[in-house]
């Protein structure tokens, strides 16, 4: 039989792992968090904690703050647009509109935006709705500060984040075009559903060949489309559920080379995400469950 801490841990794994993923858009360094979790929480005199996930959530905020400031000065560094590690996500967190919506890629590069301190309160606040004192400790500052912080990120976040409800069946319908111009070469599906102000965004992190700039505009975007179909045309396309929502995942040789996603905005493609560092694709062989 598990001791107390270990049920405790385990049962609220799978939200101690979306927050840290929230914060830092990266599984591996979440994971790397919540083995520094595990380590402090076992410390814990558990007579002692009223509000067992609240003090694992602060724990868990705390440690993934740290690494986010640190994962900051490593991202200048960074050769090329930084994007998300793609996760793929079981039925359930579809169904959780919420949550898909603040784990979507769309949602994840609007955090990017953030300062430390303003992405871990708005995700602490908005998402896992935790109250302002117990904030004020996991970021180390006043729950007068933490209100400013909240209202200000609210705010920051709102005028960036996707304009209306994002559908998934506009998300698949955008991305069946997308399957259809590298399957037939013909891109004119595509170009009906991308805005004229879309951006591609390609992460190979230095290791595989990726647009080393963001490419904007429906035009440009397209032509960039069009020169790569012959290569991804040489992989098999596959439908995926990715961070709540769906795309696609090219494979190689039963290798996961690119995800693509895509944010819709107002029915049109409004941004499409081409994920191909291979450090980032490691994990995609198992769907995971997240919680809030």
């Amino acid at each position: 039989m598990a001791d107390p801490a270990t049920e405790a841990f385990v049962a609220h794994r799978n939200l101690l792992f979306t927050v840290a993923y929230q914060l830092l858009g990266s599984a591996a360094d979440a994971e790397d968090v919540l083995q520094e979790t595990w380590l402090r929480w076992v410390e814990v005199d558990l007579h002692a904690v009223r509000d067992q996930r609240a003090y694992l959530v602060r724990i868990t905020a705390r440690l993934a703050l740290m690494r986010l400031r640190a994962l900051g000065r490593r991202k200048e560094s960074y050769v090329g647009p930084w994007l998300p590690e793609p996760l793929l996500t079981t039925p359930d967190v579809a169904e959780d509109a919420e949550l898909a919506d603040s784990v979507s890629m769309a949602m994840l590069l609007v955090l990017e935006t953030l300062g430390p301190a303003e992405r871990a309160v708005f995700v602490l606040r908005e998402v896992f709705d935790l109250g302002y004192d117990e904030i004020a400790d996991a970021v180390g500052k006043s729950p007068a500060a933490v209100r400013q912080i909240a209202h200000r990120a609210r705010s920051h976040v709102a005028a960036r984040r996707p304009r209306g409800t994002v559908s998934r069946a506009a998300t698949r319908d955008a991305l069946e075009a997308f399957r259809h111009a590298v399957e037939t070469g013909d891109l004119r599906n595509l170009l009906d559903v991308l805005a004229p102000d879309v951006v591609f965004l390609g992460d190979g992190g230095g290791v595989v060949q990726a647009a080393p700039e963001p490419v904007t505009g429906a035009g440009d975007v397209a032509r960039l489309l069009a020169a790569g179909l012959g290569n991804l045309a040489v992989g098999t396309l596959e439908a995926a559920q990715v961070n709540g929502y769906p795309a696609l995942i090219l494979r190689r040789d039963g290798r996961a080379d690119t995800v693509l996603a895509a944010r819709i905005d107002d029915g049109l493609v409004t941004g499409i995400y081409a994920v191909r560092n291979p450090e980032k694709l490691s994990r995609l062989d198992e769907a995971r469950t997240l919680s809030r």
